[in-house]
């Protein structure tokens, strides 16, 4: 789909070496979000999870940002809309964060630049998040007098109760370090060597089962809201489909030949 305005790809997607990229496409406007980049992305993540081939996915922007939050046009639109339509807009972006979860594959944010407001509630989504020593996250939508509301579910997993509340209230800026430091991002990497440790981290997933990944990454995420008890029963529930599984049974016989 191409923005009817500059007849370009909001959303590009390209798939090379098991690898789905997904990038924001506006980078004349920080690659900020809007409904069309939201349905794009949504788009995007369904096709690579179709994708047998794709192992791992990864979001990143074009340019010097990775996403500003929502354009004016958006906000605009939020300030004249009804409850309802505002309802709806809402909605779009919380399916926008559900499918990164229920995704099969690790999604992983490739953040440069800035991660503002909505596009640092993008990237809190993601499975993982690997920064440009540059970066920047923040959620300044309390100066506006709005509330990140569904990126707090996600942000008060990711980080202490304490900091989440200091974020968000505040909607001051963090640091690439920082951010590794409260837990909202995985680790920090030089700007001028990025590219190359990004391919670098994501070469790992070669190396393991697909299958496993994805049966872990649906197990850590569906036991959130679990007593300890009945996360342990449905761990056993996801430990016997796994045991059954080829990829297991092939990397037993494996490890055992080597043995």
């Amino acid at each position: 789909m191409t923005d009817a305005i500059s007849g370009k790809a909001v959303v590009l997607y390209e798939v090379s070496e098991n690898i789905a990229r997904l990038t924001l496409n506006r980078p004349e406007k920080r690659n900020a979000l809007n409904d069309q980049v939201i349905e794009e992305l949504k788009e995007s993540l369904r096709r690579a999870s179709g994708d047998a081939e794709v192992r791992t996915i990864i979001v990143a922007g074009a340019g010097a940002d990775f996403c500003s939050g929502a354009d004016l046009a958006a906000l605009q639109k939020i300030s004249q809309a009804s409850v309802e339509e505002n309802l709806e807009d809402a909605r779009s972006l919380m399916e926008l964060f559900a499918l990164i979860r229920s995704t099969r594959q690790p999604v992983i944010a490739a953040v440069k630049g800035r991660a503002l407001a909505g596009g640092c509630g993008l990237a809190s989504a993601c499975d993982l998040v690997l920064a440009a020593r540059s970066a920047r996250f923040g959620y300044p939508e309390v100066k506006i007098g709005f509330v990140p509301a569904m990126v707090m579910a996600i942000l008060r997993r990711n980080v202490s109760e304490k900091r989440a509340f200091e974020l968000i209230t505040l909607g001051n800026e963090i640091s690439a370090d920082e951010a590794v430091a409260i837990g909202l991002a995985n680790r920090v990497i030089d700007d001028e060597a990025f590219d190359e440790e990004i391919d670098a981290f994501i070469e790992q997933y070669a190396r393991t089962s697909s299958a496993a990944v994805a049966l872990t990454k649906s197990l850590l995420y569906q036991i959130d809201a679990m007593s300890f008890e009945d996360a342990l029963r449905c761990g056993v529930d996801l430990n016997v489909t796994a045991r059954m599984s080829t990829d297991c049974k092939q990397g037993i016989e494996r490890f055992l030949r080597r043995r």
